[in-house]
């Protein structure tokens, strides 16, 4: 019960009673709550500036160790996109251009994403610039990944093509150097040895002991051994793929049957007379795409350079053909 306040009258020389009116009441009340509100709102507020509880305390760790592995993946992705530009540059300038294929433009490499917002999901966080940014950073270096790739793929290919090619193309002398008697006709007008007459000598014959051995010029199939075309006597062909066909004529004896793989090198057969043949010799032809062509520019394999000019001079003169 609250106390009973008086107050003394010097008029009536006598102490008299406090009464407070109503009004005097609830208007200190109110002033009372409204500073009390007042009090707690800024308790409040200097409590969230400047103290969190636990669990606002783990949630600001855990968006600043967020942060902090978004600026390690960023730096990480600068790294690895300085790594790719090297190799992209590699790839246009030497892997392509020495395959003879044709680089890679660069907007197709960097291309973008059409279509919708594929980052709409994303946004409204607080740190949604940050999200978006180092998303579609994401996404950029996982495409130019996927083209490289696929660009290297292309390459593989190609090299393995170009490695198949160089073992298949006719590029040695049929006969070793130490088993020739002499390199005795070449490609080119050549006097005829039955008939005298100069006419064209569609390949190049040399000259070696009967029984000699015969080697394959280069990788390929054996798509005929016989004496079934006119003048060339016992003979074999290889298809050696990429349009070349090398012949062998005026064999003694085969090595080889139809429809055998031979690698360059391996033995196929031995040096003979057989057909439309003066002596014992090998008659050597190069095709390419069903066209006769000069045998001399396919020996860059096994000759040294000294060898090759040799030969080169003797099979350019014109004298007579062995057939």
């Amino acid at each position: 019960m609250s106390k009973v306040k008086y107050y003394y009258d010097s008029e009536t020389l006598s102490y008299r009673k406090i009464e407070r009116k109503k009004r005097t009441t609830f208007k200190y009340a109110l002033v009372f709550l409204l500073a009390a509100g007042l009090f707690g709102f800024i308790s409040n507020f200097i409590a969230s500036q400047f103290f969190q509880s636990p669990k606002e305390r783990q949630l600001t760790r855990e968006l600043q160790n967020m942060q902090l592995q978004f600026q390690l993946l960023n730096k990480k992705m600068n790294e690895a996109q300085e790594v790719l530009a090297n190799v992209e540059e590699r790839d246009n300038t030497i892997y392509r251009l020495y395959f003879e294929a044709n680089p890679i433009p660069e907007e197709q490499r960097k291309a973008g994403f059409g279509g919708v917002n594929r980052y709409k999901g994303l946004e409204g966080f607080d740190n949604s610039k940050l999200i978006k940014e180092t998303s579609q950073r994401m996404d950029m270096l996982q495409k130019r990944i996927v083209v490289q790739s696929k660009s290297l793929d292309e390459i593989a290919e190609l090299a393995a093509d170009k490695e198949k090619l160089l073992a298949s193309i006719p590029a040695i002398q049929p006969i070793s150097n130490s088993d020739l008697t002499r390199m005795a006709s070449g490609y080119g007008y050549r006097t005829d040895p039955f008939t005298k007459v100069r006419k064209f000598h569609f390949g190049m014959d040399f000259t070696a002991p009967r029984g000699t051995p015969v080697y394959a010029s280069g990788d390929g199939k054996v798509i005929r051994a016989d004496n079934r075309s006119t003048g060339y006597g016992n003979h074999i062909r290889i298809d050696h793929g990429y349009g070349y066909v090398s012949l062998y004529a005026h064999l003694y004896k085969y090595n080889v049957r139809k429809n055998q793989k031979v690698k360059r090198g391996d033995l196929i057969g031995f040096v003979g007379s057989t057909g439309r043949s003066e002596a014992p010799h090998l008659h050597y032809e190069v095709f390419k795409d069903d066209d006769r062509i000069n045998p001399i520019n396919f020996y860059y394999g096994n000759l040294s350079a000294e060898e090759y000019n040799k030969l080169l001079e003797k099979a350019s003169l014109e004298n007579q053909s062995l057939d």
